[in-house]
């Protein structure tokens, strides 16, 4: 009885890796095929050249100081929004749970903006810890709306409190820049969520934070995977679930605050990748964090590298393809997981 169990689990998580390696060599490949793209463009073997090999010419100049910020900025950017997305999903039982759409990404571009305006803040160092407030409070506030009344903080409360807190945000941070053309125009494109003009100085101050979100997510992946089976469930077997709820809380924060403060309120990546990582590599979040992360990353590198590719001449906000890519998506799911399961 026991080997016929251990049989099929072994094999299961053997393709589970397996698929794991797989999109992590389509991660290393994206990126390769993302450094090739530009206003000229470079075959691969001159970028894999320019990364082993420096030596100072214009085609590894390109790679290394023009292109490489870029596409390492999405790498840290992706992997961190989608498994703040994960955590946030698993937490709340909520399929339409995510940064943006709670409010946390506005919380912490609203946070950025003011520290920026008004204190004069530019350096990623000091926007991030205004970023991590910004996003602690917009989650706390988001809670509390949908913990009023009857049942609790339930998934439809929670995504409308999110749904009128990130209009609200939104509506006031574009009053407030209105009246201040010269913050307007410093952070035009941040605004919008993009990659471009992000320094490699930029990605290095903010990729600790992210680094450290990660991680944390994938230690405590089977307290996230816990949670996800409901209250009840985390406490019969032990656990603490009002604990666990703030240190995943916690992790989002970080995760979604670093990436705000580094390109910006991206949109629909820790919606999108968390339900395909789930198509990919089952339910279980011991497997749907790491897939999550090589996926966000994946889908935010191709998506930017898409759009320059298109429109070779001009610099299209990663936000606003990922907007083009999630919309349908969100409609998808809040017609058929939310509306269908009424």
């Amino acid at each position: 009885m026991s080997v016929s169990i251990a049989g099929p689990w072994r094999s299961g998580n053997s393709a589970r890796t397996l698929s794991l390696l797989a999109l992590a060599c389509l991660v290393v490949l994206a990126t390769v095929w993302a450094l090739t793209i530009g206003t000229t463009a470079l075959p691969a073997t001159r970028v894999v050249d320019a990364l082993l090999s420096y030596d100072g010419s214009r085609d590894h100049i390109v790679v290394v100081f023009a292109r490489l910020p870029r596409v390492l900025a999405g790498l840290l950017v992706g992997a961190a929004l989608a498994v703040a997305g994960a955590i946030m999903q698993a937490a709340t039982n909520n399929p339409l749970a995510s940064p943006d759409l709670l409010g946390i990404n506005s919380g912490a571009a609203f946070a950025v903006v003011m520290a920026i305006i008004f204190l004069d803040a530019s350096s990623s160092g000091a926007l991030i810890w205004f970023a991590f407030a910004g996003a602690a409070v917009a989650a706390v506030a988001v809670y509390a709306a949908s913990s009023v009344g009857p049942g609790g903080a339930t998934p439809l409360k929670l995504a409308l409190a999110g749904a009128v807190l990130t209009s609200f945000l939104a509506a006031l941070t574009t009053s407030v820049l209105i009246f201040d053309k010269g913050t307007l125009d410093q952070i035009r494109l941040w605004s919008a969520g993009s990659l471009a003009g992000r320094p490699l100085s930029a990605s290095a101050a903010i990729a600790p934070y992210i680094l450290a979100g990660l991680a944390a997510a994938l230690l405590f992946r089977r307290q996230v995977m816990t949670l996800s089976l409901g209250s009840d469930i985390a406490r019969s077997v032990g656990q603490n679930a009002g604990l666990w709820r703030a240190l995943a809380a916690a992790m989002v924060v970080l995760l979604a605050g670093s990436a705000v403060a580094l390109a910006g309120p991206i949109g629909f990546v820790g919606l999108v990748v968390p339900h395909i990582a789930r198509m990919v590599g089952g339910v279980d979040y011991r497997w749907v964090i790491p897939f999550s992360a090589l996926g966000g990353a994946l889908l935010l590198v191709v998506a930017d590298a898409l759009a320059r590719y298109a429109l070779s001449d001009q610099s299209l906000p990663v936000g606003v393809t990922m907007a083009v890519i999630g919309a349908p998506f969100f409609i998808y799911l809040a017609r058929y997981r939310i509306g269908g399961a009424r």
